[in-house]
């Protein structure tokens, strides 16, 4: 029997991991947010209501096994002058139709994983759209992914709800299977309160990852970020992601300690305002988990990323 992951998160950080992953003979699965109200999910969201398409665009065309043009069609994004489309990504409107369709994002997902050869399985972590909320350190709270982030302030904690306030979320059924039967569970890179923390914030999740009798690893992000993470070490990442949890659960932390060349990362470009994240490997330990520091650093595009396939070598280590 293949051994099982599982890939927690969001963004366009994992699908980086999951497309040498899948290359492995492995059984992947995973298990996306959908708690993004930005872009063309943010305004598919708000004219249709439905779950926002973006990250499962992404984390479909990482796991797909079609031809090439297909997903580069699926990738593609109308030009700012098709003004009724502008800004959407062909995919996100296909997800909302087979949404539309089916019934709900779960069922949609499944049709599309089988259309497009999905090596793996993708599971959206509820059929509901749902809210990100978010407690700052002074006190106050606020609501929506887009608005926490352009907030910069410092987050202490952050939770999901359903559009109409209910705080009792249901993930899907089979996201508490995959987690229950995994070897080994992988949350990041990528965002951390915004594309990580939605997903185990939810009740039933959270139990679930602290009961689970996998390892559990953490890929801490290479530099901080604007309006989430600004001054954090890996080991503080690691704290916000066991503290949300609910109990120290990661077993090992992957952290890059490749120096990022000064000036290579065009921070207008990206939009942000950065620092490489400090290693505090004594703080890691503290938390019960084994810091693994490596180089695990590519350079391109002007930005820093992750070497998915270092990465993906590193997480088939810990599993064996």
């Amino acid at each position: 029997m293949k051994p099982k992951i599982v890939i927690i998160g969001g963004g366009s950080g994992i699908p980086v991991i999951i497309k040498p992953l899948v290359k492995q003979d492995v059984d992947l699965s995973a298990i996306v947010t959908v708690a993004d109200d930005g872009g063309s999910s943010g305004l598919l969201r708000n004219y249709i209501n439905i779950v926002p398409p973006g990250d499962i665009r992404n984390i479909l065309v990482a796991m797909a096994d079609t031809d090439p043009d297909i997903l580069k069609t699926f990738q593609y994004r109308f030009k700012s002058e098709d003004d009724f489309f502008a800004k959407h990504a062909v995919g996100n409107l296909i997800i909302a139709a087979m949404t539309e369709r089916y019934g709900n994002i779960f069922e949609a997902v499944q049709k599309l994983s089988e259309l497009m050869h999905v090596r793996g399985h993708i599971y959206p972590v509820s059929n509901q759209p749902l809210v990100l909320n978010a407690l700052f350190d002074d006190g106050t709270e606020m609501e929506g992914e887009s608005e926490i982030t352009a907030a910069h302030r410092t987050i202490k904690r952050v939770w999901v709800t359903e559009e109409d306030g209910k705080v009792d979320v249901q993930p899907v059924p089979e996201v508490l299977d995959a987690i229950r039967d995994a070897d080994l569970i992988v949350y990041g890179p990528g965002s951390l309160y915004t594309s990580i923390l939605p997903n185990v914030t939810i009740p039933a999740v959270q139990e679930a990852l602290q009961k689970t009798s996998a390892k559990q690893v953490y890929i801490a992000n290479i530099m901080t970020q604007k309006g989430e993470t600004d001054t954090y070490t890996d080991a503080q990442h690691l704290a916000a992601l066991n503290h949300h949890i609910g109990k120290d659960v990661i077993d090992y932390l992957i952290t890059n300690s490749t120096q990022v060349p000064e000036h290579f990362v065009d921070f207008q470009k990206w939009g942000e305002i950065s620092q490489q994240v400090i290693q505090d490997p004594e703080g890691v330990r503290a938390q019960g988990a084994t810091p693994l520091s490596g180089d695990f650093l590519r350079l391109h595009d002007a930005g820093a990323f992750h070497d998915g396939q270092k990465v993906s070598t590193e997480l088939m280590k810990i599993l064996e």
